[in-house]
């Protein structure tokens, strides 16, 4: 891809993310379509995949959205649960009880997934939709189980967080969305794969929270409502240090990633290889997404700027003999 090839697309992100309205109409919710493209430009390179990475961003961006309404919005319990609610029901009909918010979050996600859907099943004669409504109420409910835990002042077991943190994280959303875009394989036994938690899903998500946990919390005694795993093995473990739970963590980490390669040569499920490759950028982008300088992740301008230099670099270098 080259520079410009990345500027076309990113106007088209901004386009769509302003006309959205959003940022405009929440204050509180995150405003970083920039960032939130890269996923799909590390995910899905070649030229032959514009539009999928315009498409992409879309719900990557409201998966962004949907976490800040839970956990910076403000709302009680039982207006969280009310959202969650109508994401299961998933008709316009079911946000009438909402806060305005709310109302302005659902709709934006109601309208953006089911235009997916309608692209999908146009392209590739199959509608996702009951797999892609799945995917958000299982996001959904793992968020409303990290504000039960914050509600009650419960703390969970740090087996207990890693399990509901894998959902969290999003990652198996933006997966199912990735796999009927790629139009690949689209088997009646691998969409089931895709309504429920494959393994090489589950292993990237489990890669994506530790390394979010491991960075972006160094100070494990600061406050904040969405925990950590660090601070739940800590718990569990009384007595350990701060660096040896890092390295405990980072040994975790590791043994995810020969799971991942494992994936690439053997895979399990049978999912199309060029949808294991998928992952696999992912779970690439992971350390440049989460390699904090503050609250901003420290490499990813830099490499960005690298990829994109690189890019033009390489097609402008005519070849050797």
């Amino acid at each position: 891809m080259t520079t410009g090839a990345v500027a076309v697309e990113i106007a088209q992100v901004s386009k769509w993310w302003k006309d959205l309205g959003l940022a405009k109409k929440l204050k509180f919710v995150r405003d970083e379509p920039i960032k939130w493209y890269m996923w799909p430009m590390a995910c899905l390179p070649g030229p032959r995949l514009s539009q999928e990475r315009v498409d992409l961003t879309k719900p990557l961006s409201l998966i962004y959205i949907v976490d800040d309404i839970f956990d910076c919005y403000g709302g009680s319990f039982y207006e969280l649960t009310l959202f969650t609610r109508a994401v299961q029901r998933w008709d316009l009909a079911a946000m009438e009880e909402l806060p305005e918010c709310m109302k302005v979050c659902f709709k934006a996600l109601y309208g953006v997934t089911n235009e997916f859907a309608l692209k999908i099943y146009t392209k590739h004669g199959l509608n996702p939709i009951t797999t892609l409504v799945k995917s958000w109420v299982r996001l959904c409910n793992a968020f409303l189980e990290e504000a039960k835990w914050f509600e009650s002042g419960k703390s969970p077991s740090a087996e207990e967080y890693l399990k509901n943190g894998r959902v969290s994280t999003g990652v198996h959303v933006i997966l199912v969305h990735i796999f009927f875009s790629m139009g690949q394989g689209l088997s009646d036994h691998n969409v089931a794969l895709m309504n429920e938690f494959p393994s090489i899903i589950s292993t990237l998500s489990t890669i994506l929270r530790l390394c979010d946990d491991l960075e972006g919390d160094n100070d494990v005694k600061k406050d904040g409502t969405d925990g950590s795993y660090m601070k739940c093995y800590i718990k569990d473990h009384p007595g350990v240090s701060i660096e040896e739970t890092r390295k405990h963590i980072k040994h975790r980490i590791s043994e995810e990633w020969k799971r991942l390669n494992q994936e690439l040569v053997a895979p399990e499920n049978q999912l199309p290889l060029s949808f294991v490759r998928v992952c696999f950028n992912g779970a690439r982008m992971v350390p440049l997404m989460y390699s904090y300088d503050g609250d901003t992740p420290s490499m990813l301008e830099e490499h960005v700027k690298s990829l994109l230099c690189n890019a033009d670099n390489l097609r402008a270098t005519p070849p050797q003999d």
